[in-house]
């Protein structure tokens, strides 16, 4: 009788040994199954992430904007695009191409202009219109022709030119009217920007600097231009 009872204890032990190790193998596999559940998961993060992020840069490289200017050193007419950035799109960059007549000369030329911006503020005149007191920057002018250079061609004596022909450095300042267009009639753009600029180049300063008799007609040239904003 001992026998069996002691028997039926043992048979009792290792059928719950059995059920522990049972539940404690059932457990660790919720765990692994977690931790591929989890990995998997952060897989996914990390791919969309990288996309959103490969998304973004390529967005980025949208234009703003289209802008159209007369004058200022750059041509008689420029057109371009250019990318608005900052916190409140207070910077502006622009690429634009522009030509210059023949007047007297052979042919008509091409320039190209690299140019920056910066608005600091701007106040709401009232829902359709704000106005942006100060708008001023820097920009990088060439002319695409070979009859203008960086450095002085060879036939020339040394020091005869210490100026490049090919490229000015240009400041300017000036003020710009915006208007909001309303929803219902956006087709091109959302607003319409109107603008002007003074402006004056390095070799037109250098120019002031040693030429007392020169007037502000001679070195400061006046600009003016539309902006479409699309963006």
């Amino acid at each position: 009788m001992r026998f069996a009872i002691t028997k039926i204890s043992i048979l009792l032990i290792l059928l719950t040994l059995s059920q522990i190790n049972g539940n404690a193998k059932i457990k660790m596999l919720h765990r692994e199954n977690d931790t591929v559940n989890i990995d998997s998961t952060n897989v996914n993060i990390k791919y969309i992430q990288r996309l959103e992020r490969y998304e973004r840069a390529w967005i980025n490289l949208i234009p703003s904007y289209a802008k159209i200017q007369y004058a200022g050193n750059m041509g008689m007419f420029s057109f371009g695009t250019g990318w608005c950035y900052g916190k409140n799109d207070q910077w502006e960059t622009d690429a634009l191409f522009g030509f210059i007549p023949k007047y007297d000369s052979k042919t008509t030329k091409v320039t190209f202009t690299l140019k920056e911006n910066f608005t600091p503020w701007k106040v709401e005149c009232n829902k359709h219109f704000y106005f942006e007191p100060l708008s001023c920057g820097i920009y990088l002018n060439s002319i695409l022709n070979d009859e203008f250079w960086v450095k002085a061609p060879d036939k020339y004596p040394k020091g005869y030119y210490w100026f490049a022909t090919k490229i000015r450095i240009n400041v300017f300042v000036g003020e710009r009217l915006t208007f909001k267009i309303p929803t219902k009639h956006r087709f091109f753009a959302k607003t319409l920007t109107v603008f002007y600029e003074i402006s004056s180049s390095d070799f037109a300063v250098m120019s002031a600097i040693g030429n007392a008799y020169l007037k502000p007609s001679d070195y400061l040239t006046l600009s003016f231009g539309v902006k479409f904003n699309w963006l």
